[in-house]
């Protein structure tokens, strides 16, 4: 569900529901454009039909469009997206079987499923056909392997490789795609000997054309970043939230937290440097770094519905910040340590707890203080987690697998 689940808005439990409804809608899709035929399917290699070059390109340059919009809006995190890797000979041999499995059977691997749902024979002995060369890849892979991981490229983009803008080869593709309907439909009625009638019979295309190619023209022209995007948090309301206070967390509620070791309420945040961070921290905070404060891979950590997220550094500055740059970039529901480490070691250590007087509260929150001091002192304060790394790592694997398949 690309970059929905890391957003919230949809449930990750429900991942594999919506992609087998997404599936379901592909499915529908391709068998009312005809793609269950292999005749049609075919058609593209012998000239008398190129709808699925023009449905393919469709779709590509559409989602790209809606995309980079999206992107360029805020509505879509580009950086969540996933890539697949590239291989370079995996690409050229795979591509050259499928090429040959295409033009021999006339069907690719999701057209062909699409075929054998509605009782196509030729589809169903297509499918066979695709199990036996993935048992055969599998059991010979090793034999297989130096080709499928060979000449690995990355996460590589085709304008990257051209050396030219992201936005320029949208505009490019948007030209080719637009010439190749006209020249693919010249193609189609000569082949076909298309009469005059049915030719001017066919609807105009001049307005979605001139409405993707000024969609295209637009995408060059926009400024490369937009001035805010739809989740931020406006300046007026951040300083409003500045000036309430309501994101200060008071060092009681810190320490009742750490004393309650694994069963904490709250998530402690130290976004202080590494160095500093290894030296002393408190126990059980995990180190973001000011500046990795916005690094997709703590999303999950700084959103974190389970715990009250707290940041904190050695006094309110740094911290400040964080929870400023955080908020501003729509993280909702961040806190700070009033006073951070420097307040909390001076208050829980330093400053003698028991008062002379007879108010309740005073007396409560100072036997309190005094009790957290024995906790620390006597070595019984929760297990210290020395990075954030383990966390980071399961997003990481979860988002990146090692190889890209079809």
């Amino acid at each position: 569900m690309g970059p929905l689940i890391p957003q919230g808005f949809v449930n990750a439990d429900l991942n594999l529901f919506f992609a087998f409804v997404i599936g379901l809608g592909f499915g529908y899709v391709l068998e009312q454009a005809g793609f269950s035929s292999s005749r049609k399917l075919a058609g593209v290699f012998y000239g008398y039909d190129f709808v699925v070059l023009r449905v393919f390109f469709t779709a590509a340059i559409t989602a790209m469009t809606g995309l980079l919009f999206f992107s360029y809006m805020g509505w879509i995190d580009y950086n969540l997206l996933y890539i697949n890797p590239t291989f370079l000979w995996s690409s050229i041999v795979g591509g050259v079987i499928m090429g040959f499995g295409f033009i021999l059977g006339g069907f690719c691997p999701g057209t062909s499923l699409t075929g054998a749902v509605i009782g196509k024979i030729d589809a169903m002995v297509f499918i066979v056909g695709m199990f036996i060369g993935i048992f055969i890849f599998g059991e010979f892979y090793d034999v297989f392997e130096p080709i499928y991981t060979g000449s690995p490229l990355g996460n590589i983009f085709v304008y990257d490789s051209l050396g030219m803008g992201r936005d320029w080869f949208a505009m490019m593709l948007i030209a080719v795609a637009l010439f190749a309907f006209v020249a693919t439909q010249y193609i189609e009625d000569r082949v076909n000997k298309t009469s005059d009638i049915e030719k001017k019979a066919r609807p105009s295309y001049w307005i979605p054309s001139s409405i993707i190619l000024s969609a295209g023209l637009l995408l060059i022209l926009l400024p490369s970043q937009p001035r805010s995007s739809w989740h931020e948090t406006s300046p007026e309301k951040l300083l409003k939230m500045m000036n309430n206070g309501e994101h200060l967390v008071n060092i009681d509620e810190v320490a009742y937290s750490l004393v309650n070791g694994k069963d904490r309420p709250v998530l402690l945040v130290d976004v202080r440097n590494p160095e500093v961070f290894n030296q002393f921290s408190l126990p059980g905070a995990i180190n973001i770094p000011l500046e990795q404060i916005l690094d997709h891979r703590y999303d999950p950590i700084l959103r974190s519905s389970e715990q009250k997220v707290i940041l904190y550094s050695n006094s309110n500055t740094l911290a400040t910040e964080a929870w400023l740059i955080a908020t501003r970039a729509g993280i909702k529901d961040l806190n700070v340590l009033s006073g951070g480490l420097n307040g909390f070691v001076q208050t829980i250590f330093n400053e003698e707890h028991l008062a002379d007087t007879y108010d309740l509260n005073i007396l409560q929150q100072a036997r309190f203080r005094d009790k957290v001091k024995n906790y620390f002192l006597s070595g019984k304060a929760a297990p210290e987690t020395k990075s954030a790394v383990t966390p980071v790592i399961k997003i990481v694997d979860i988002e990146k697998p090692a190889k890209g398949g079809c």
